[in-house]
């Protein structure tokens, strides 16, 4: 019989995550091959409200990972895939697309296990990964809490630390909520970027449901021709240059997510 897939939360975090949310602890779960994750939902709100920041926004959107937005009720889709990168790290990609008045934008993103331990995520920022995140993770009263610890640009090859005071602290908590979808509840994520001295610089929250379901055979050819490399996600270039379709049908990713 073949081992259960790991998620890359189930391989830093261990135990810790049966103390979970059910539906949470399915989110963060591992995906077998041949499998995604899909998941639709509504933000309250994404963006922020500050316009002055908006130009440095509209730099990380063409890469994929912050927009300049602040808009309320935005439909978004996600797509999640198991990965194993170059190195043999295993990880998932996400693609979210979020359906902002201006048209559809894909955010891009994969968190790997670097190593054991609460603080043994990385994730890899935009289509061309030139920002990574390391992120320590808590379980609190069944919701789990990812925190960054350490930001990375980078330069050629090589990666460079950013010091503390420059880098944005980014806080996110996937929790369930018992009072959303009209009572019959559904997960809800937070997320927050806080730079030093400016503040709240991007935030959203909002629900979604999401389950995990076999992929789009047309996606599996694709993976297949492109050489196979066991995790499908790795092979596909569809996951990290997601198109123009509705979320639910690219190949892989968290409605918008991914490493080399």
């Amino acid at each position: 019989m073949a081992a259960r897939a790991r998620s890359p939360y189930e391989l830093t975090s261990g135990s810790a995550l049966d103390d979970l949310h059910p539906v949470v602890r399915r989110y963060v779960g591992g995906i077998k091959p041949g499998f995604r994750g899909y998941g639709s939902g509504v933000f309250e709100q994404i963006g922020t409200p500050r316009r002055w920041l908006w130009p440095v926004l509209g730099m990380l959107a063409r890469q994929g990972i912050l927009f300049p937005a602040w808009e309320h009720n935005v439909p978004f889709s996600i797509v999640n895939a198991p990965l194993v990168d170059r190195d043999g790290r295993t990880g998932v990609i996400a693609v979210r697309r979020f359906h902002f008045l201006s048209g559809a934008q894909a955010m891009v993103d994969a968190i790997t296990a670097e190593n054991p331990g609460a603080d043994g995520l990385v994730d890899h920022l935009g289509l061309d990964r030139r920002f990574r995140v390391r992120l320590a993770t808590r379980v609190v009263r069944g919701e789990l809490h990812l925190t960054s610890t350490v930001l990375e640009l980078r330069v050629g090859r090589h990666f460079v630390r950013l010091p503390a005071a420059l880098s944005p602290r980014v806080t996110v908590v996937e929790r369930f909520d018992d009072a959303a979808n009209a009572g019959e509840g559904a997960q809800r994520v937070t997320a927050v970027v806080e730079a030093p001295v400016v503040g709240r610089v991007y935030e959203y929250a909002g629900t979604f449901q999401y389950e995990i379901r076999p992929e789009p055979v047309r996606a599996r050819v694709r993976a297949d021709a492109a050489g196979g490399a066991g995790s499908g996600a790795a092979a596909d270039p569809a996951v990290a240059r997601p198109s123009s379709s509705d979320g639910a049908a690219t190949p892989q990713g968290h409605h918008p997510g991914g490493p080399e």
